[in-house]
C-alpha cells in the first residue's frame, strides 16, 4: 500500500508507545496464549463493492492513540478488499464520538467503552431513536487503557469463597435493587464465629468517573445510592512526580483492612489481598478472570468495546459502513485486533450476534 496510510504505519510500528510494542502474549498475560480460535473464524467475504468515505470517530487522543493506531492497520486490510472506500479518521476521544453521529460529522462511532448514560440521552434527544450499537471486542484482563475487568477484592485473610452480582448490589449499594437488601456484615453472607459480626467496609474508584459508572449500570442495576460507607479513590501525584494509580490506591488500602472489600484490577496485586471468583447468579459458574472467560462472557464484570452508527427505525444501513462492520467481525479484523492491541476478540457465538445486526 502506498501514500499517506502506509507513512502512518510505519511511523506508528517506530514510535509506538509501550503498550504497543509489546507482545501478544504479554498483553493477553504470560500464562495466556493468543486465542487459537480467531484464525478459525469465517475470513471476510464482501457482500458488494463499495465507494464512499467513511468519517470514524472515537476512543485515541493526541497522547495515547490505541484506537487510531489500531484502525489504521484494520483500514489497510480492509482497503485489499475495498479499495473504493476512503477514511476520515477523528479519535479525539469517547466522549466526542457519539455526538459526531447525531450532528451528522461522523459515520462510525468507535468507543473505548460502553456507551454513556448521558451519551446515549443525547442521541435519543437528538434523533427521536437508538443509535445501533456493534460489538467489536471484548475488554482486556489487565492492560491498561483497554478497558481492564473489574474485579473484587478481599483481604487475604477472608475466608469467602465467591460472590454473585446480588451480593456485590447489597454490599455496594443502598437499595438492593436485586432483591438482596442490604449486607454489611460479614455473617450476612455465612462467615463464621470470627466474621460474624465484622463489618463490610468498601472501596473503590470514584463513583461519578466512567470506571464507577460502569459499576453501577453492570451491579447496582443504576442506581445512583451507594453505600454510605463507602471509600473512594482518584489518581494522585506522588512527591516524585509520578503517577499513583486509583486502582493501586484501592489495593493497598484494602491490605490494611481485614473486614473490606475492594473493586480494582489485578495489575495493581498485593500480596495481601486476593481477588474473588465471581457469578452472574447463586448457580454459577464462579469464576475468575481469564481471557477465556471474558470472552465467552462468562465473568461478569467484563467490559465491552462497541462502534455505533446512525440507522433510523425502518432504514437500511449505509454499504459502507455495513461493509466495513462486517471486516471488522471476520477472522481477519479479530486477528488484527489481538496482534495489534491489548483487547481480547469476541467469541464465535458474540460475532454471529453482533453479524446478525449489521444490515
Amino acid at each position: 500500500m502506498r501514500g499517506p496510510l502506509a507513512l502512518f504505519l510505519a511511523f506508528a510500528t517506530l514510535f509506538a508507545g509501550p503498550a504497543q510494542a509489546e507482545s501478544t502474549t504479554h498483553l493477553l498475560g504470560a500464562d495466556h496464549p493468543a486465542p487459537a480460535f480467531v484464525d478459525e473464524l469465517p475470513a471476510y467475504q464482501p457482500d458488494e463493492r463499495v465507494t464512499g468515505t467513511l468519517r470514524i470517530w472515537g476512543h485515541g487522543s493526541f497522547k495515547r492513540d490505541f484506537m487510531g493506531q489500531l484502525l489504521a492497520y484494520w483500514i489497510a486490510e480492509f482497503a485489499k478488499h475495498q479499495p473504493d472506500v476512503k477514511f476520515e479518521n477523528r479519535m479525539y476521544g469517547t466522549a466526542s464520538a457519539i455526538g459526531s453521529l447525531y450532528s451528522g460529522t461522523g459515520d462510525i462511532a468507535i468507543l473505548g467503552e460502553e456507551i454513556s448514560p448521558a451519551a446515549l440521552r443525547a442521541f435519543r434527544r437528538a434523533k427521536g431513536y437508538d443509535p445501533t450499537g456493534i460489538e467489536v471486542a471484548n475488554g482486556s484482563v489487565d492492560v491498561n487503557f483497554y478497558d481492564y475487568a473489574h474485579m473484587i477484592f478481599v483481604h487475604r485473610d477472608n475466608p469467602i469463597k465467591g460472590l454473585t452480582l446480588k451480593q456485590l448490589d447489597a454490599i455496594f449499594g443502598e437499595e438492593g435493587r436485586r432483591g438482596g437488601g442490604q449486607v454489611r456484615r460479614w455473617g450476612q453472607l455465612g462467615l463464621g464465629e470470627a466474621w460474624r459480626d465484622a463489618a463490610i467496609i468498601p472501596y473503590g474508584w470514584k463513583t461519578d468517573v466512567d470506571f464507577g459508572l460502569f459499576f453501577r449500570e453492570r451491579v447496582l442495576e443504576d442506581s445512583h445510592r451507594w453505600n454510605g460507607a463507602m471509600r473512594e479513590y482518584e489518581h494522585q501525584q506522588r512527591p516524585d512526580g509520578t503517577q499513583y494509580d486509583h486502582g493501586q490506591r484501592i489495593v493497598d488500602a484494602l491490605a490494611t483492612d481485614r473486614g473490606g472489600i475492594a473493586i480494582s484490577n489485578i495489575r495493581y496485586k498485593h500480596p495481601d489481598v486476593r481477588p474473588l471468583p465471581l457469578a452472574w447468579d447463586a448457580k454459577g459458574p464462579f469464576v475468575d478472570a481469564t481471557p477465556q472467560t471474558l470472552i465467552d462472557r462468562s465473568y461478569p464484570l467484563i467490559r465491552i468495546i462497541p462502534a455505533y452508527v446512525d440507522v433510523a427505525p425502518g432504514q437500511k444501513m449505509d454499504p459502507a459502513q455495513r461493509e466495513f462492520l462486517r471486516f471488522l467481525l471476520s477472522r481477519e479484523g479479530q486477528r488484527i485486533l489481538i496482534d495489534h492491541s491489548g483487547y481480547l476478540p469476541l467469541s464465535a457465538k458474540t460475532l454471529a450476534q453482533e453479524l446478525g445486526k449489521v444490515k
